[in-house]
């Protein structure tokens, strides 16, 4: 059973970020504890709606996940926050976080090709940054900063929802809290 923690998951837009969260919170649930879903989108609609698209805001807006997802983990709960969290600098304070509150953390990069998530494009983000409608798509005119390190890789364009689900879940049983670089979880001696 998963004790409380944050998996922060990252990536492109339709990477598969929402629909990884969703099948973790319910397999969580289904193991008896309670989890939660922090889905950027959503809370862009919330306590993030005064947040723009530049770099300070997209900062700005994972700082406050981050945040809420450590008062969540202390309350007890399991958190599955699915943000794109584009800059490196971002996803490195909200490990911090977790960390200097005593709280494992998990960061699953969702490698999803580009190609692939323009394939999907749900929200047709990505169809009208190339016809010029928007900008600062991220991905397209607006960089996404791979993880230098993060905890996992998964690959939702060639994993089933699934294996990535009993991966992330294996990975994160394994977490203790430490002082690893950048502040991070790290995985428990075998």
């Amino acid at each position: 059973m998963a004790t409380p923690g944050t998996i922060w998951l990252t990536g492109l837009p339709a990477s598969g970020k929402t629909t990884l969260a969703a099948a973790l919170r319910d397999r969580i649930q289904r193991e008896g504890r309670t989890a939660q879903v922090l889905d950027g989108d959503l809370l862009r609609d919330g306590i993030n709606a005064d947040l723009g698209f530049s770099r300070a805001d997209r900062l700005e807006n994972v700082r406050r996940v981050s945040e809420v997802a450590r008062l969540f983990v202390q309350a007890g709960l399991v958190v599955v926050a699915a943000v794109v969290s584009p800059h490196e600098e971002g996803r490195v304070r909200a490990r911090r976080v977790h960390a200097a509150a005593g709280s494992p953390f998990l960061e699953v990069w969702l490698a999803t090709s580009l190609a692939e998530c323009e394939r999907r494009d749900p929200k047709g983000l990505y169809a009208r940054g190339r016809r010029g409608d928007i900008s600062g798509v991220t991905g397209l005119d607006d960089p996404y900063e791979p993880p230098s390190s993060p905890d996992l890789v998964v690959r939702p364009g060639q994993q089933t929802v699934e294996d990535c689900v009993e991966e992330i879940l294996r990975a994160f049983g394994r977490l203790r809290v430490s002082a690893a670089p950048g502040g991070a979880s790290a995985p428990a001696a075998p």
